[in-house]
């Protein structure tokens, strides 16, 4: 870190400008993070590795140029950065949105424009971080752009690096005379990028997995080694050999060792993050039989220059390929994204990214070559903006045909009549362009992080001065009939209470949360809390409904059905609606002409039926009031997607409100009998 490279003769000839293994590396990286996307084999730390090298590589560049010249030219850095993305970029951004149009859900095109947008702007990561993404959601939901998260950061990575470092190494030789104020400024962004990596995986995962400031750690790791990189070329080539070595078994296994269970960040990417710093370290030295041996080939080297271009592609073909095909993936349609991807990555490369990034006229004028890039990206960003402000909606009716008045269930003939309906009505069309919004307008859920319930406005409805009072308690599933509690309340003279909390059951059991990844502790708390709230609001009803989950027990039933017996409450089970298993609106919107392709069948639909089961029998043993809610939802061993002219689901789960308005005629004779007695 104190001496300048030309001191150190034996270590400038060790420190090679091009580096074979980082290039094999490279290949290996994107290869895992292609595996894992596509489904082919279960591998993380890919885009770890990758950001370990970005750090190494440009951290190298800008050491090297402060050393030579004193300075950065910031022209010259950004120049070379925009030549190296920009043209990719733009080409891929711009040719998924056209894929989007043809082939995806009309009703998705324009928030996939609005992450086209971002993702243009590198700050894709941000809004995934909004909207609260779970990366390895498999609902059918992910962007095409989900991808440009990684990219984002690298971005932002290179807009601030050579400013931080230039006015960092000049404070360091203005005090110090060397570089230890850089090395100790390094080693404190590592430690503190890690802390909030390691903590905020625990309470917002969201914002730890696309965050910069918990991911900027792994690319100061990489230029803490360009840093150090006199010093490690030094090293005895035979150690240098064994930590190269051990370095690639460390990147591999302990990027097997991550499971989707892992919680991520976190510390599990420290393992990749490791195993790549060993590999740059011991390659520093120039070792005769380091990982450099199998790493430098020709295959690895060819596959490493189109590396980007493979990350670009692959993930809106992957995303995109059940729309085009019209069928979901199979393992063998994995590979075939894989290979299509990666040809698509090679006729880019030769004809776009290599034309521009050895342009002469944009090597010798580095002002053209930001000038180029600018253009690229305010271009590809207004394009993206001019298409947000495109209806796509190209359905026989519109969201005008839709009013108050749609109708939806009226008797069970109607679900069965539904089971045969082949096109939707111009009425159900328009129904179709709103239902993604027709959520519930009445009743309160808490999110994931609330740990208790409180009582709020918003969370009593129907007739708030009634004589009577309901609970209705569960998760969204719960929350979903808002609607249609809050007409009953009114036409019962009762005040109905909602206690609701995304993904958590009334039942007392534990369930593992898939979007915190770790148990649902807020759950067991927020569940504490509501029953306590119960025992002092003594009401006349209590109306339990929730998604039926595989952690159930039948102990966990009992103790929360004892519970609400013991208040002194009437019970009402109110059991789970259908599953669809696939974003309905968006199904329908592609199949307008073909309802029955989105109908699941009911043994498809009904999750976990012996739970079921199980749940109905305890309430029974409990005195509870039971309403099946299977007849207004399934017949025929079909649950179909469109019942009248109401769409059923708003997204792959919930109900939509329409609907649960349309079935307060079959639920209100249950509720006016208990309330009755």
């Amino acid at each position: 870190m104190t001496r300048h490279r030309s001191s150190a003769p034996e270590s400038t000839e060790r420190l090679r400008k091009y580096r074979p293994d980082i290039q094999g590396l490279r290949a290996v990286a994107i290869m895992m993070v292609v595996s894992m996307h596509c489904g082919i084999l279960d591998i993380h730390g890919g885009v770890d590795v990758s950001f370990v090298l970005s750090g190494f590589l440009i951290g190298s560049q800008l050491l090297a140029e402060i050393d030579r010249t004193g300075k950065v030219s910031l022209t010259k850095f950004w120049a070379r950065r925009f030549r190296r993305l920009a043209p990719g970029m733009t080409v891929v951004i711009l040719v998924t949105a056209v894929l989007a149009w043809v082939y995806a859900s009309p009703l998705r095109f324009r928030d996939t424009m609005e992450d086209g947008f971002a993702s243009s702007l590198s700050v894709m990561n941000w809004r995934l971080v909004e909207t609260g993404t779970d990366y390895f959601a498999n609902d059918g939901t992910q962007s095409p752009y989900q991808h440009f998260w990684s990219l984002g950061i690298e971005e932002q990575f290179y807009l601030a690096a050579p400013i931080v470092l230039l006015v960092t190494a000049w404070l360091s030789r203005k005090i110090f005379r060397n570089r230890a104020l850089v090395g100790l400024f390094l080693m404190t962004v590592v430690a503190g990028s890690l802390y909030l990596s390691v903590t905020q995986t625990k309470s917002n995962q969201p914002l730890a997995y696309f965050g910069t400031q918990a991911r900027i750690w792994e690319l100061t790791v990489g230029i803490l080694l360009a840093l150090g990189a006199p010093l490690l070329s030094r090293m005895n080539r035979g150690f240098a050999a064994s930590v190269s070595w051990l370095g690639l078994a460390t990147t591999i296994g302990t990027a097997l060792l991550i499971t989707p269970e892992t919680p991520l960040p976190g510390y599990a990417v420290a393992g990749p993050v490791l195993g790549a710093t060993m590999i740059i370290a011991g390659g520093c030295a120039a070792p005769t039989f380091g990982v450099e041996r199998l790493l430098d080939n020709p295959v690895l080297n060819s596959v490493a220059n189109v590396s980007y271009g493979w990350y670009l592609w692959h993930w809106p073909i992957l995303i995109l390929w059940p729309d085009i095909t019209g069928h979901d993936l199979t393992y063998s349609d994995r590979f075939r994204v894989a290979s299509l991807s990666l040809i698509l990555a090679y006729a880019m490369y030769h004809i776009v990214e290599f034309r521009f990034r050895n342009n002469a006229q944009l090597v010798a004028r580095p002002w053209k070559g930001v000038f180029a890039g600018g253009t690229a990206v305010t271009g590809t960003a207004g394009a993206a903006a001019f298409a947000m402000t495109i209806l796509p909606l190209n359905l026989a009716g519109s969201a005008g045909a839709a009013s108050s008045e749609t109708v939806g269930y009226s008797n069970t003939d109607s679900v069965r009549s539904a089971v045969l309906q082949k096109e939707l009505s111009g009425a159900a069309q328009g129904t179709l362009a709103k239902s993604p919004d027709d959520k519930t307008h009445y009743g309160c859920i808490d999110n994931t992080d609330v740990e208790t319930f409180k009582m709020r406005d918003n969370c009593v409805i129907g007739d708030p001065q009634g004589a009577t009072t309901m609970v209705v308690i569960g998760d969204s599933h719960a929350w979903q009939w808002g609607d249609a509690f809050n007409e009953i309340g009114q036409k019962l003279d009762a005040k109905v209470i909602t206690m609701a909390k995304g993904g958590c059951s009334p039942e007392v059991y534990s369930i593992k949360n898939p979007e915190l990844n770790r148990e649902y502790s807020e759950c067991d708390s927020w569940r504490e809390s509501a029953f306590e709230q119960i025992k002092d609001l003594k009401p006349d009803v209590i109306v339990v409904t929730n998604r039926v989950r595989q952690e159930a027990t039948e102990a966990g039933a009992e103790k929360a059905f004892q519970a609400f017996q013991d208040s002194g409450a009437r019970i009402v089970y109110l059991t789970d609606t259908p599953q669809p298993g696939r974003n309905v609106p968006d199904c329908l919107a592609t199949h307008t002409d073909d309802i029955p392709a989105c109908n699941p069948t009911q043994d498809q639909a009904i999750e976990f039926p012996a739970f079921r089961a199980m749940e109905q029998k305890v309430a029974k043993r409990h005195g509870a009031e039971i309403i099946d809610t299977l007849p207004v939802f399934c017949a025929d061993n079909v649950c179909p997607t469109v019942i009248g002219d109401q769409i059923v689901y708003f997204d792959s789960s919930h109900i939509t409100a329409g609907y649960a308005k349309s079935l307060v005629p079959f639920l209100q004779p249950t509720f006016r009998k208990v309330l009755a007695g």
